[in-house]
């Protein structure tokens, strides 16, 4: 036998042995546990990122739940449901010593996210103690796909890689809140396309339908609104944990750069929060200094693209929260598919590689694949967390800094306070304002008695947002008028365009009576004021239910949180005596109740004198319970109108995602309007008139209304547009008595298709000379026709890329609304050339053959928020059958717009 076998010679001493031992021990312990870890690809079945594969959510949450039975690092938690029912979930990664105390951590956050009464020597403290919250995610716009996937490695890399000093101090000094997808609906859309297209020649085609239920990529324009169910459960959980940083991968960089970063283009929003803004720039130079590191090179920052003017944004609006927010692009392909690029490919200012100071490793091509585009996320998301890790403390205490600076400035300087008043020309509508600030997480107040303020007597009930609040930059972002500065390489240079919107404010597209506090506050007056505070309702999104039928977001909507549940609007009226309930079309609620009396079979007549809609044949006790449940101001009488309104309503789909066409099936839907989508092969029939009184045309390009997705960029199924058949039918709908309504740019479809004769006077006209961006525009409605029934005389519409309108010899309708004959119709945004609209037409009726074409050159319901318009639309869609034909005087003046000057007269020498 060997002596060392035997052990009566051993080479080893029993100190050496131990040590030896010991790590032994150590060594086979991480090995158990990386065996233990489970990879990516022993779940999913393929190596995710790998070329021509797509990971799906199903697949992905099966992974995470897999590594959080293996790791007591991870943590699943539910957080709602998707639009299609999915269960959605996020994933906490840390310590376990940071998971045991979780909660506590979470309370302190929210602690510092909420400063008053909290001195900086307790916030010090606090923040010491606390951990850095960091919410991280991908998937948002679901078409850009290694964000999702990028998720699925970067926590299996955090886990298998804990014990490693870099990844150890981030489990200890952060609580990373992963999604494994913000749109959870678009990954599998996007992902069971694209596999079960790959190796056709349609791999690389784009869907023929929207990522998301009904907005696609506007989901992520809709953080202040909270339009959409998901806008909701991620708001939800924001202000259940109040991160310290969110960061939300996207893929879009400015080719032929690999990643955009922050800082943000020119111009910001004018409200956020300077030291948000410090940090969110310093996090950005922190992830590229990482990236070349790495040696990654092709990151680039700011640029003329990604600017943060619009608020709208879910990955920019939390920076008016005090949190440092933001959004990161990589360099995209098509899905899972590798591409080749040379420098021919490169723009040809792009071409020499010139090094730039924020481009300073220019990318000098070659191929791009998927694990390309994830491994620049996953250097950046680590980048962010070992940022988060090294500053957790200055991160938690600036955090409630920049809270107590928003309550200081306002102390200090106006807007002091906003003020409400409760009795509106549509008492539901403050309602629908202030929900959406309360779930955003402003407090609102109301008056407990009669107040004076400003040589204004306010009475009791009055809502006040007073501005000393730590989120006050948000409320005021969304509530002001919006003056977009007017950026130019040149005085006689073209503007630099808005990435998105230029104006949006809240009261005028809404129509919502807001006064701006000026003064300060008396003590008197604040003495008045009490919180407004409900009775949350349990959190469900099942939206079947409407919990809550004054407002028409359904399911919970907004009351779940405890501020928006508080907020009421005044009991709606029952008054006079009769058998038809009159409503006014000024109240929004009035055509939920009229679509769900349609739907039951009730009905419906207009009164072209009184401009107002009757129902009859319903129960007394029926009419009383619309009045309790929406609010409403009914009243009852005799008569039969003028018109019977009944109509069938048809909304064109087209096969190219519109997510104008989106927002208009929501709409419709929370209003209760039953309708029928018609796709391109409908069009192919000459019956339309048959079956349908309406058809409505979202805002699409004329080219695309025409000719679809090009014959082999997608299936033919999904191929092709209306072509001359659609139009030519379409055409025939209209002259057997149809009426089509058309939004925006598919009124420039319809006026060509159709013959019309009307101009649209800023067609192809230079943006140097005619720019509106997205803006809130002035008009002057129609006070006789039941289109505009509801609208005041003076009304503010939205405007984007919109046409605007003449008539030609042949006209024959009326002008519906048009712009004043001199000076600016802007209220907020921008604006080039007035010269253009003045005196001309914002929406028109057409008469055609024997039915309607109503033209409008502005969005009704763009992205849900204007509901000061959404009448228009709502009139349009009833004026079908007997309702054109209602016997009424057209004022003078609205019968044509014979067309305005549209070069403005040079200045004499």
């Amino acid at each position: 036998m060997d002596s060392a076998q035997s052990g009566g010679n051993c080479r080893f001493s029993s100190p050496v042995l131990t040590i030896f031992l010991f790590f032994t021990l150590i060594f086979s312990g991480l090995q158990a546990q990386n065996t233990a870890i489970p990879k990516p690809e022993e779940v999913i079945g393929f190596k995710v990122g790998s070329d021509f594969h797509l990971a799906t959510y199903e697949q992905s949450i099966e992974y995470f739940k897999k590594l959080d039975a293996a790791s007591d690092l991870v943590e699943m938690r539910e957080t709602g449901k998707t639009s299609e029912g999915r269960t959605w979930y996020y994933v906490l990664i840390s310590s376990k010593a940071n998971l045991d105390k979780v909660e506590h951590y979470k309370e302190i956050s929210k602690a510092l996210a909420h400063p008053k009464g909290i001195t900086k020597e307790l916030a010090r403290q606090l923040a010491a103690e606390g951990k850095a919250i960091v919410d991280l995610s991908g998937g948002l716009h679901a078409s850009e796909v290694a964000g999702a996937q990028h998720i699925i490695t970067l926590a299996h890399q955090i886990i298998s890689e804990a014990d490693t000093p870099k990844f150890k101090a981030i489990l200890d000094n952060v609580i990373l809140v992963l999604w494994p997808s913000l749109n959870p609906d678009g990954q599998d859309i996007i992902s069971n396309w694209y596999m079960g297209n790959v190796g056709t020649p349609y791999e690389t085609a784009r869907t023929p339908w929207l990522y998301q239920k009904y907005v696609g990529h506007d989901n992520n324009r809709d953080a202040y609104m909270l339009n959409m169910l998901e806008s909701r459960v991620v708001g939800r959980t924001w202000r259940e944990w109040e991160p310290n940083i969110i960061h939300v991968h996207h893929q879009s960089s400015p080719f032929p750069t690999r990643i955009w970063l922050p800082p943000f283009a020119e111009p910001v929003a004018p409200q956020t929060p300077p030291l948000m803004a410090r940090e969110v720039n310093m996090i950005g130079m922190a992830m590229a200094r990482d990236l070349e590191s790495e040696g990654l090179p092709g990151a680039v920052h700011m640029g003329q693209g990604f600017d943060a003017w619009y608020p709208g944004y879910i990955d920019y609006l939390p920076m008016m929260q005090n949190i440092p927010s933001f959004w990161t692009e990589t360099a995209l392909y098509r899905y899972a598919t590798p591409y080749f690029y040379t420098l021919s490919d490169f723009p040809k200012d792009r071409r020499d590689l010139r090094v730039e100071s924020l481009y300073s490793s220019p990318w000098k091509g070659g191929w791009w694949r998927l694990a390309d585009a994830m491994q620049y996320m996953q250097v950046a998301s680590v980048a962010v967390l070992d940022y988060a890790a090294k500053y957790k403390e200055m991160l938690l205490f600036n955090k409630y800094q920049s809270g107590i600076n928003t309550i200081e400035k306002y102390k200090n300087e106006p807007p002091f306070a906003y003020i409400v008043p409760q009795k509106q020309r549509d008492p539901v509508r403050p309602v629908e304002l202030l929900k959406r600030l309360a779930f955003n997480g402003i407090q609102i107040s109301q008056l407990e008695k009669p107040m004076e303020y400003s040589g204004v007597t306010y009475p009791k009930g009055t809502w006040v947002i007073p501005m000393d609040q730590e989120f006050a930059e948000m409320t005021r972002q969304v509530l002001d008028v919006q003056v977009y500065p007017d950026l130019r390489e040149s005085p006689d240079g073209p503007l630099e365009q808005p990435y998105d919107a230029a104006g949006w404010t809240l009261p005028f597209q809404m129509e919502v009576n807001v006064i701006t506090g000026m003064v300060p506050l008396s003590d008197d007056f604040r003495n008045a004021l009490k919180p407004v505070e409900g009775t949350p309702l349990q959190t469900t999104d099942d939206e079947n239910k409407d919990m809550s039928k004054v407002d028409f977001a359904p399911g919970a909507g907004f009351d779940t949180d405890k501020v928006a549940a508080g907020i009421k609007p005044l009991p709606g009226t029952l008054r006079g005596s009769g058998s038809t309930l009159w409503l006014d079309p000024a109240e929004n609620n009035s055509f939920r109740v009229i679509a769900e009396a349609m739907n039951s079979g009730s009905s419906v007549v207009y009164d072209a004198k009184s401009k107002k809609y009757g129902i009859q044949g319903v129960s007394r006790g029926k009419m009383q319970q619309w009045v309790n449940d929406y609010a409403i101001n009914g009243v009852l009488g005799s008569g039969s109108g003028s018109s019977k309104v009944k109509t069938r309503i048809g909304v064109y789909r087209p096969w190219t995602a519109s997510m104008d066409m989106g927002w208009t099936r929501w709409l419709l839907d929370n209003f209760g309007f039953g309708y029928a989508s018609l796709r391109n092969s409908d069009f192919m029939l000459d019956n339309l008139k048959e079956r349908f009184d309406v058809i409505v045309m979202a805002s699409e390009w004329p080219g695309s209304i025409e000719n679809g997705l090009q014959p082999g960029s997608a299936p033919p199924q999904y191929a092709g547009g209306l072509g001359e058949l659609g139009a030519r039918n379409l055409n025939t709908f209209v002259k057997q008595g149809g009426t089509l309504v058309t939004l925006n740019r598919s009124s420039d479809f319809a006026i060509q298709a159709l013959h019309l004769p009307v101009k649209n006077v800023v067609d192809h006209v230079d943006r140097a000379k005619f720019f509106t961006g997205g803006s809130i525009m002035q008009v002057e409605t129609n006070p006789s026709h039941p289109v505009m029934a509801g609208m005041m005389d003076k009304a503010n519409v939205f405007v984007y890329s919109s046409p605007v309108f003449s008539t030609e010899e042949g006209f024959e309708g009326e002008v519906l609304a048009k712009y004043q004959a001199q000076g600016s119709p802007l209220m907020s945004g921008y604006l080039v050339g007035e010269n253009f609209m003045n005196g001309n037409a914002a929406a028109l009726d057409v008469k055609h053959g024997k039915g309607h074409v109503l033209l409008f050159g502005f969005q009704p319901q763009w992205r849900g928020q204007p509901m000061g318009t959404y009448r228009t639309l709502f009139n349009a869609l009833l004026y079908a059958n007997q309702l054109p034909h209602a016997k009424r005087e057209t004022p003078d003046g609205w019968e044509s717009i014979k067309g305005k000057a549209t070069e403005p007269k040079p200045e004499k020498e």
